[in-house]
């Protein structure tokens, strides 16, 4: 096979950026990799892509994509598949695109949010006119459910915070996305509007034109997800109450609830037929759990779509025929992306190209209508995502770009995957990144760097803040501890709540490592963001003598405080009643839940802490940070913090994550790779 390069994106790229103020502009302009003997700036690990989250139309001639537009801002980026052609559309100074999916083949529904966090509105783009660009909603918090097939631009959105009646959540709403709204002066309660604006306001609670609402759910449930068939319409909805999970079938008429038991099948996608769910089955002793399709009206499961031998498939992307709608693909991690064809074509498409690239991941993203022409993309451990067009029947590959070109993938450092065992005699999957120079005879020190969730998992590929660290002259080990996605079938139900054990999966697996003379067992480090700060300080105070310092970045560190600041939101946010159902009361189980919070038991911390957070987390307060330095502070535990104003849970501005990992390399620095 032939490449082909699109050179052109660069040039799009800068012209994007160039319209922007320079004021406050990240030095982002550079899309190569710095000399081989420069040492790799910081940045070049955190900048955001090129652009991400590519999508094709229904025709398969254009696709979709986020795209970094410089001063850390984001906008559209479409890209006409035949001609290599890119254009940047709705790219605003002081907006970043949030989410956006397709509507025709020309139309695009965009979510635009400022600040990186409030809603600005949903618009409606002409991909092929750049100017052309609408609202359709303003200011609520939405996500879209289903575009018909049949009606493309009568989409159906998903209000749940309403801008205009206290954040009422609003269900779901047919609108009309042809409807263009005024200017955003005449949005907001309290301004001028005509009487036909707050009509429709008092009416469905937004100013969008509003075709349908359907029936609602009983009060008492609250949605957590709505799901639309394989045309568009709407046809699921997920719900919580005190902590349980119910799903409600949609009969075109009103809501019914099904006597499916969430906690034995949990629905993943919606299948080919009508009332047809494809789930995650029930628990089998010593067996992962498998795919089937399950008749929503009368709870009968069908066919098994598929089963791994070692993972369950508790969570997975489905990829429909673009003429049929029909499911011929699925896509799960398991120790990286792994992707099974249900479809005897796509099959040997893939197997085609996991011969063209070699050491690679290879997923295939679209095709036209005919399946003649794919859009796909290729990543490793060394490699970032790279886009590829294939023209099937001229037997051509066109490279479009690399999501990260100023990453030289040479200069990367390769990920090995281990095995370590937990003390309750079970394999779990491990994953350690050694520096350049590292042998056992010159032992690198090594950072313990724990995943969030914690019901999620690491898996091998491209990792910026892993590559990071290791450039640095770091080990990175990354264990996917019980609770991490993939390996319920392995533990009892209640471990997938155990933080406790899970604690100790993370320490076990470090403690393997030291044995095993690849690292310098004498200087470990342990970090980690959100659970996986958590880890981090149950790391510190539990293992005192394990580790030289720990990093900690909107972490939880007491879990009775935790579920306190749930209950005052528990009735528009369903993670109390979880808590509460998975973890007990921490009126009635004190002494439990002093056991697994590290804020309990700072006394018994010896090393140095480094406490990050954004001041504005709605998911861990910052409080849980300010405590926990105010008890490093009663015992004389050294310490260093950054909290920073406008940042949610994580750091979304890009010069805020910089200057995070600029802190975390002299942090390391001074009480690891120094330290005597």
């Amino acid at each position: 096979m032939n490449h082909r390069t699109c050179s052109c994106l660069a040039v799009v790229f800068s012209l994007a950026a160039a319209r922007l103020t320079a004021e406050d502009k990240l030095d982002f302009e550079r899309t190569t990799p710095v000399p081989a003997g420069q040492a790799i700036p910081l940045q070049d690990f955190f900048r955001p892509p090129l652009f991400s989250h590519p999508i094709l139309n229904s025709s398969g001639t254009h696709f979709l994509a986020q795209v970094d537009v410089g001063n850390d801002k984001t906008a559209l980026l479409v890209c006409d598949l035949a001609k290599l052609k890119l254009s940047v559309i709705n790219g605003y100074k002081n907006e970043d695109v949030d989410w956006f999916s397709w509507l025709d083949d020309r139309h695009v529904l965009t979510s635009l949010i400022t600040e990186k966090r409030y809603a600005k509105g949903l618009y409606v783009n002409d991909a092929f006119s750049v100017r052309d660009v609408y609202p359709v909603e303003l200011f609520s918090a939405a996500s879209l459910v289903g575009v018909p097939t049949k009606a493309p631009m009568k989409p159906l959105i998903w209000i749940y915070h309403n801008a205009y009646d206290e954040g009422k959540n609003l269900g779901v709403l047919q609108i009309d996305a042809w409807k263009r709204l005024g200017s955003n002066s005449d949005a907001l309660p309290g301004s001028q509007q005509d009487q036909a604006a707050l009509d429709e306001i008092t009416l469905y609670g937004t100013r969008a034109k509003v075709l349908n609402s359907f029936a609602d759910l009983p009060r008492k449930c609250r949605p957590i997800e709505y799901l639309a068939d394989k045309d568009g319409e709407l046809a699921f909805a997920i719900t919580v109450e005190d902590g349980v999970f119910s799903l409600y079938r949609y009969t075109r008429k009103d809501w019914v609830k099904t006597s499916l038991d969430l906690d034995q099948f949990y629905p993943l996608a919606v299948g080919d037929k009508p009332n047809e769910l494809i789930v995650i089955g029930p628990r089998q002793d010593g067996v992962p759990r498998a795919l089937q399709r399950l008749d929503a009206a009368t709870g009968q499961l069908g066919e098994l779509l598929l089963q791994d031998k070692a993972y369950d498939i508790t969570s997975a992307l489905f990829y429909r025929q673009p003429a049929s709608r029909t499911i011929v693909g699925v896509k799960y991690d398991r120790t990286t992306l792994q992707t099974t064809w249900l479809n005897e074509q796509y099959a040997t498409v893939q197997k085609m190209l996991n011969a063209q690239f070699p050491g690679r991941v290879v997923s295939i993203l679209g095709s036209d209508q005919g399946e003649s022409r794919f859009f796909f993309s290729t990543f490793s451990d060394r490699q970032p995502v790279t886009y590829y067009s294939l023209d099937l029947k001229a037997k051509t590959v066109g490279l479009i770009k690399s999501s990260a070109p100023w990453i030289d993938p040479e200069r990367m450092q390769p990920t090995m995957v281990l095995k370590t065992k937990t003390r309750d005699g079970h394999l779990l999957e491990c994953f350690l990144t050694l520096p350049t120079g590292a042998t056992k005879d010159n032992p690198p020190p090594v950072v313990v760097l724990s995943h969030g969730g914690p019901h999620s998992r690491d898996t091998w590929g491209y990792d910026g803040e892993v590559q990071f660290l290791a450039s640095r002259g770091y080990a990175v080990l990354q264990t996917n501890y019980r609770g991490s996605t993939g390996y319920d079938w392995m533990f009892p139900a209640a471990d997938n709540w155990d933080f406790r054990k899970m604690h100790e999966d993370v320490t076990d697996a470090a403690k393997a490592l030291g044995k095993a003379g690849l690292i310098d067992s004498k200087r470990m480090a342990i970090m980690g963001t959100s659970f996986g700060g958590y880890l981090a300080m149950c790391g510190a105070a539990f293992e005192p003598d394990l580790y030289r310092c720990a990093i900690t970045i909107a972490g939880v560190f007491d879990w009775t405080q935790m579920i306190k600041e749930k209950k005052s939101t528990q009735y528009e946010n369903a993670a109390y009643g979880i808590f509460l159902r998975n973890l007990g009361d921490p009126r009635t189980h004190r002494a439990e839940f002093d056991a697994i919070s590290p804020l309990r038991h700072v006394d018994q911390i010896k090393i140095p802490v480094f406490v990050a957070h954004g001041k504005d987390d709605e998911v861990a307060d910052v409080e849980e940070s300010r405590a926990l330095l105010t008890e490093l502070e009663k015992y004389h535990v050294p310490h260093d913090a950054l909290l920073v104003a406008g940042e949610g849970h994580g750091m979304s501005h890009a010069k805020n994550q910089i200057e995070l990992y600029g802190r975390i390399a002299a942090f390391l620095d001074q009480y690891l790779m120094h330290a005597k």
